[in-house]
């Protein structure tokens, strides 16, 4: 499949062009939802206040396309913490994360990107394979998930507990997709960062990229994914009026 943007063909060339793998692995933040509330994000400085005693800011941090486990080394090195004295305890401190954005579900007010619902719908009807390929850690990508009402569409998750690398973590959700739906199932990336792109090259993967996150189309275009859109929602032809 040759690089192209659907984004000025016909509502049933964008179709044709897109719709045709048997899997799907899907970003969550910037690609399906928006955590307005930055719940997720709040939630490093209280886990590494409670568990290490370190106050740590994010800033400067590269936090979109990254993954929890990165994020986490990446201010703790910053902040000029040894190695020798956090990384052992490493499992310990991701739980803490997930616990407190689990005791938060109530703050959370997810919004649903353009078009996810129909897309998600439209694909399993057609019984495509559905998984998220995200950075976070598991338990908070199924939360975020099952507030927005999405978690009943995927069947499989790849997450970054175990998986500091994106392109380690697309790899192991890959090997998740084609367990479920055949060894030689055909697999997309669809995410909103050049991130999700960079990643699903490196594991010899066409992206649907879409610019509902902090990356303009333009940008997005820069990095040559098979498919650029400007919302999911531009994909499937407009619905047919009643």
């Amino acid at each position: 499949m040759t690089p192209s943007s659907p984004i000025n063909a016909s509502p049933a060339a964008r179709l044709s062009a897109w719709d045709g793998f048997d899997a799907y692995l899907f970003d969550i933040d910037g690609t399906l939802l928006r955590d307005p509330g930055r719940v997720h994000f709040l939630a490093f400085a209280q886990c590494l206040r409670e568990t290490l005693g370190h106050e740590i800011s994010l800033s400067g941090i590269p936090i979109h396309g990254s993954t929890d486990t990165a994020i986490l080394r990446d201010a703790l090195r910053q902040a000029g913490v040894a190695d020798s004295k956090w990384l052992h305890r490493e499992p310990e401190i991701l739980a803490r994360l997930s616990e407190i954005v689990l005791q938060q579900r109530a703050s959370f007010a997810v919004t649903v990107m353009p078009g996810v619902p129909r897309i998600l719908t439209h694909l399993r009807l057609r019984d495509a394979t559905l998984g998220v390929a995200t950075g976070n850690l598991e338990a908070i990508g199924w939360l975020k998930l099952d507030v927005a009402g999405l978690r009943n569409f995927f069947t499989f998750g790849g997450f970054s507990d175990s998986f500091p690398l994106r392109a380690d973590m697309i790899a192991n959700a890959a090997a998740v997709a084609r367990a479920q739906a055949g060894t030689a199932a055909s697999i997309c990336v669809v995410g909103d960062t050049p991130a999700d792109i960079a990643a699903a090259r490196a594991n010899a993967l066409p992206t649907i990229a879409v610019a509902t996150g902090i990356f303009s189309l333009q940008q997005l275009g820069e990095h040559q994914p098979e498919f650029c859109v400007p919302t999911l929602e531009t994909l499937l032809p407009p619905p047919a009026s009643v």
